[in-house]
């Protein structure tokens, strides 16, 4: 997964994270195994305490991502459904998500997909940014919230 994906240590992080209870990490493979796309399913409290008073419990979906070369023929869309099945199944009725102010491709697949932008206006929250060479930063990132009703 990582040697497609690359982000050794997010994977690694997300893994313990699902292993403890706190969210399910999805991943899209191609026909030859390869690693071509994920989203991480966030069950634990929201980091930020807008999501947390405005949408206390509801699951959030973090990362979804799809390879270079292999966006615009589903993957992300695909991944965004069973994320949404999986949590549905499960009981949840709402499912929320924060987009970056420079990702306009990103906010019009959430529309497409029924995700409305919340009324509470954006929300600063923490991006991680994976290193080729393993390492990692975090950086402050203004984002949109959209949520959608899932039943």
């Amino acid at each position: 997964m990582a040697r497609s994906l690359g982000q050794q240590p997010y994977f690694a992080d997300r893994l313990a994270r699902q292993d403890a209870g706190h969210g399910i990490l999805l991943v899209a493979w191609d026909g030859d195994g390869v690693a071509v796309g994920d989203v991480y399913i966030w069950l634990a409290p929201a980091e930020e305490p807008e999501l947390r008073t405005h949408l206390p419990g509801v699951a959030l979906l973090t990362h979804l991502e799809v390879v270079a070369g292999r966006r615009n023929r589903g993957i992300g869309t695909e991944l965004l459904w069973a994320a949404e099945e999986r949590l549905l199944a499960a009981g949840h009725e709402q499912v929320a998500l924060g987009v970056g102010l420079d990702n306009p491709d990103a906010q019009r697949l959430y529309r497409r997909r029924g995700y409305a932008e919340w009324p509470y206006g954006q929300v600063p929250t923490t991006k991680v940014v994976y290193h080729p060479n393993g390492g990692h930063e975090t950086q402050p990132e203004l984002c949109r919230i959209f949520v959608r009703k899932l039943s």
